[in-house]
């Protein structure tokens, strides 16, 4: 079983539970969306030692989490799953880490995106709108489709040119990726 160096941020018990079936990491757990006060100091001095992978659940609060910790930690690491990865077999499950594949773990955490805040612009949002991610009666749909690919996860209109700044997608793999949503692929 692989072993993660970093520490991983997770929503709670049940996450932990999972990701350790996946691979062999330490776990911080927030508790839910309220990181407090004391989790974030601890996660701050963690990460100067062994650095930090934010792991959230694909949803609103889990964004939220991922946001505190980000502007705490900003050089943190990130994995995403997709939300059909995190959706309950039972009804009245809540979305979630916790129901995704240890090989869904396991691929979200090979594939770390890390924030750069010097980022060089280089998609733009006249790109987002001729890409009909913004401003289309599709635009939701094709933003769904284009975190997955590049699984980065999903962002609304007003954020998307925010994240894939923040993770540094070059136009070239950007196109590539719309290119493959035109397709259909």
């Amino acid at each position: 079983m692989t072993r993660i160096q970093e520490v991983i941020v997770v929503e709670g018990k049940d996450d932990t539970l999972q990701l350790k079936k996946a691979v062999d990491a330490d776990t911080i757990e927030t508790n839910g969306s309220a990181v407090s006060r004391e989790t974030l100091a601890q996660i701050k001095m963690i990460a100067q030692k062994r650095g930090i992978i934010i792991f959230t659940d694909p949803d609103f609060n889990g964004e939220r989490i991922r946001k505190i910790v980000s502007a705490a930690v900003p050089n943190a690491k990130h994995a995403f799953i997709k939300r059909q990865d995190g959706v309950p077999s039972t009804a009245g499950g809540s979305l979630g880490v916790e129901h995704a594949s240890v090989t869904t773990i396991r691929e979200a955490l090979a594939n770390l995106y890390q924030e750069s805040s010097a980022a060089p612009q280089v998609i733009t949002q006249h790109d987002l709108l001729e890409a009909q991610l913004i401003g289309h009666q599709a635009a939701r749909m094709r933003r769904e489709q284009l975190g997955q690919k590049l699984q980065i996860g999903y962002s609304n209109a007003k954020q998307l040119l925010k994240r894939l700044q923040m993770f540094e997608i070059q136009k070239s793999e950007f196109l590539a990726v719309i290119s493959e949503i035109d397709r259909g692929e």
